[in-house]
């Protein structure tokens, strides 16, 4: 009798081993991604890889890291709950991430253009209010965008107008060493809007004259707007203090579209750039497959040395 109970107890532990040996494999097989050790800062944003970990910020974040990315953007940050700012801000800090922008002030916030005092007032309120998100969250750059052209009034007046606005704006920002950066946005996306290439972000940086005041240069947005970026990225350098990353056409990853990424990163990396590059762009497949897409492009891309 014990030697059958014997033998029963060792058939059924030996038909427990397949499923152990599957269930080990299974595992292996759900996170195929190593972390990166990538030659630039790489910014993702919420939402990017949600497909593998849910729709939980902090999950998002955690997976970011896990990647290899040492850096992430968030541009609704302003607007999303303070204890949620303060979680991530830890998560943030404890797996190494750098924050990116947050807006500040976009289109519909920022008509200032006009001179009209109180789209200034209601402009510079944003900016006061963004002061304590970046201390919330560790931020150093915000992006600014100072709305659509003034119908009936002349450019130049509206480019004093706005110089004034970011003059103000500026002495908000700098006792924290906050950055305002402008983004210049292509007509295609954003028909009217007041600042669309680099020399005119160029021009006012030079005319408001203050660290707290550069330029955010949107790949994609100026390839569609200007194209030469390297030149016009190298004309305008020393006003860049933030970069971001989106291909054309479609706003998608990188190797999505008609951009060569490979050589426009060799020559960022070649200046000597240590900020960071926002992932400001959707995924160009959906899914979880669409997210490993959006990896192995930035390997490939990152390859530039």
């Amino acid at each position: 009798m014990e030697r059958r109970k014997f033998m029963k107890k060792s058939a059924l532990a030996g038909s427990a081993l397949p499923l152990a040996g599957s269930f080990m494999s299974f595992n292996s097989q759900q996170n195929t991604n190593t972390k990166n050790s990538f030659n630039l800062k790489y910014a993702p944003h919420i939402g990017m890889f949600e497909n593998h970990v849910g729709k939980d910020p902090i999950d998002q974040l955690n997976f970011m890291a896990d990647l290899g990315f040492t850096a992430f953007e968030d541009n609704t940050m302003r607007k999303r709950d303070v204890a949620l700012q303060e979680k991530m801000a830890k998560t943030m800090q404890d797996r190494g991430l750098e924050m990116g922008v947050f807006v500040a002030v976009f289109l519909k916030e920022g008509h200032v253009g006009s001179g009209d005092i109180g789209k200034r007032e209601e402009f510079l309120a944003y900016c006061k209010q963004s002061v304590e998100v970046a201390k919330r969250v560790n931020a150093k750059w915000m992006t600014v965008v100072p709305g659509n052209v003034a119908p009936k009034i002349s450019m130049g007046y509206q480019t004093v107008n706005v110089v004034e606005t970011l003059k103000q704006a500026s002495a908000i920002f700098e006792p924290h060493d906050l950055t305002m950066v402008l983004e210049p946005l292509n007509f295609f996306n954003h028909p009217g809007a007041f600042l669309t290439e680099s020399p005119q972000a160029y021009e006012i940086c030079k005319a408001v004259n203050s660290p707290s005041c550069k330029i955010l240069f949107d790949i994609y947005h100026q390839q569609i707007q200007e194209g030469n970026l390297i030149p016009n990225m190298d004309a305008c350098w020393d006003e860049i203090a933030y970069i971001q990353i989106g291909d054309n056409p479609g706003r998608a990853e990188p190797t999505s579209g008609e951009i060569n990424y490979k050589n426009v990163l060799k020559f960022i990396d070649s200046k000597g750039y240590d900020g960071i590059l926002g992932m400001e762009h959707k995924n160009s497949k959906p899914g979880k497959a669409g997210e490993q897409v959006v990896i192995e492009a930035y390997k490939e891309v990152d390859n530039f040395k």
